[in-house]
């Protein structure tokens, strides 16, 4: 698909319509940029070897672009996390080696090859290792640093927020370097649009001036909203830390848990920004309610379970749930073009389990003890309040005694359900 085709909506009405735009430079130019196939990038950290749920919209952008004839490109920093991004930060974050980055790197080409098409140039995956580390210190101050003004860089608001902990010179440096990378992706890949989060403005347009300054020609930005749920929770974290892309880090059980714990005030922005599902099919969340909008939860979580995991750790997660928490049947004429199917019920193996020694189960484990090793619970004390409040089931039914020891005799078809409030599960099995 080409943008330049008049059949098709320009990708910049996309991802407005999608919820997807907080700030862009000249939207007239942006989009006649946009009307011909363009290089577009973004950058994604390569501090771990997984990204996590809050990395979804930029991944999700850069699909888009591809959908609609443009080549994404993404920039792996790892040169710029030899240094490190005080952007959002409050103190400096851990500094990596170059064979840690490499390692890094390959793992996240493998989750975004889910999202893009990397054959043939389609996309591409480019390291800023490869030019940023063998840059010379005198000819970079020379060459770059003279175009940047350290009033106008203490301004931004990344700078402004460190410099009341502490803002050391290594991350001084880094709008300098981000900059850098726009100009050298615009001047060797024809590259003039970088776009990132809200967060990134300052640094996208340091980029913008500077290839205005050295190759004479204009370059765009377009950021997205930092998101938060409708709760004020930051997208991606929860209790028991940060949501993974990667099936070792969540597993796909707790990754389809995740997005049906969707608050329903978030499922119709949530749909539009995680899913593909056409804008007017989404647009009839609006109104539901109820049973209604749980189902539109189940859709939202096996969609962005499919992007993430694929089609049968997506069905293995939804079967599973069913089987736990009973299937949520589909209204007539509702989403239809999620190929969410009727489930059977027989996948319940998807659901988090643990092998536990059969001596132990002879002696008895403590209800509570056992919730919270299970990660059901944050600690014991929380899993004695809540067995207390009625929250706490074994087999489906509720532990009335908070000093209950779960044995033997609990065994059934083989294993053990727990389950803490109506969202969290977890099966133990005998080793």
């Amino acid at each position: 698909m080409i943008s330049g085709d008049p059949e098709l909506p320009n990708v910049f009405d996309i991802l407005e319509g999608r919820g997807f735009v907080a700030q862009a430079t000249d939207v007239d130019e942006l989009k006649q940029y946009l009307s011909q196939p363009s290089s577009c990038y973004i950058g994604f950290d390569p501090t771990a070897d997984s990204l996590h749920v809050g990395s979804l919209v930029p991944i999700m952008a850069l699909a888009h672009m591809q959908r609609q004839g443009h080549r994404p490109i993404v920039l792996v920093g790892g040169g710029t996390g030899l240094v490190g991004d005080p952007s959002g930060k409050t103190e400096m974050r851990q500094l990596l080696t170059l064979d840690r980055i490499e390692s890094n790197v390959a793992a996240l080409k493998e989750q975004l090859s889910r999202f893009l098409d990397f054959r043939d140039d389609r996309a591409l995956l480019l390291n800023n290792a490869q030019w940023l580390v063998e840059l010379r210190y005198i000819e970079f101050l020379r060459d770059i640093g003279k175009h940047f003004s350290v009033n106008r860089m203490l301004a931004a608001e990344s700078y402004k927020i460190r410099l009341e902990s502490g803002l050391n010179f290594i991350e001084f440096n880094y709008m300098l370097l981000q900059a850098y990378d726009f100009y050298h992706l615009a001047q060797n890949r024809d590259c003039y649009l970088q776009m990132g989060g809200d967060d990134q403005w300052g640094n996208i347009v340091a980029g913008i001036d500077l290839i205005r300054k050295k190759l004479h020609k204009g370059a765009h930005a377009l950021t997205f909203p930092l998101l938060t749920t409708a709760s004020g929770a930051k997208m991606g974290k929860t209790a028991a830390g940060a949501v993974w892309l990667s099936a070792d880090r969540t597993s796909p059980f707790d990754f389809y848990q995740y997005w049906i714990n969707t608050d329903d005030r978030d499922v119709e922005r949530f749909l539009k920004l995680y899913t593909f599902l056409p804008l007017n099919e989404i647009e009839q969340v609006g109104v539901l309610e109820g049973k209604d909008l749980n189902v539109c939860k189940s859709i939202l979580a096996y969609e962005v379970t499919k992007l993430v995991h694929g089609r049968e750790s997506a069905l293995s997660a939804i079967e599973a749930a069913f089987s736990v928490f009973g299937e949520r049947r589909l209204p007539h004429g509702l989403l239809p073009s999620s190929d969410i199917p009727r489930m059977s019920g027989e996948r319940a193996d998807a659901v988090p389990t643990t092998i536990v020694l059969k001596e132990r189960l002879d002696d008895g484990i403590p209800a509570f003890e056992l919730f919270a090793e299970m990660d059901l619970c944050e600690s014991r004390s929380a899993a004695r309040r809540l067995i207390l409040q009625g929250g706490a089931y074994i087999n489906e039914e509720r532990i009335t005694h908070v000093d209950l020891r779960v044995g033997a005799a609990h065994l059934k078809d083989g294993g053990i359900l727990l389950k803490a409030g109506k969202k969290k599960v977890h099966r133990i099995k005998v080793d």
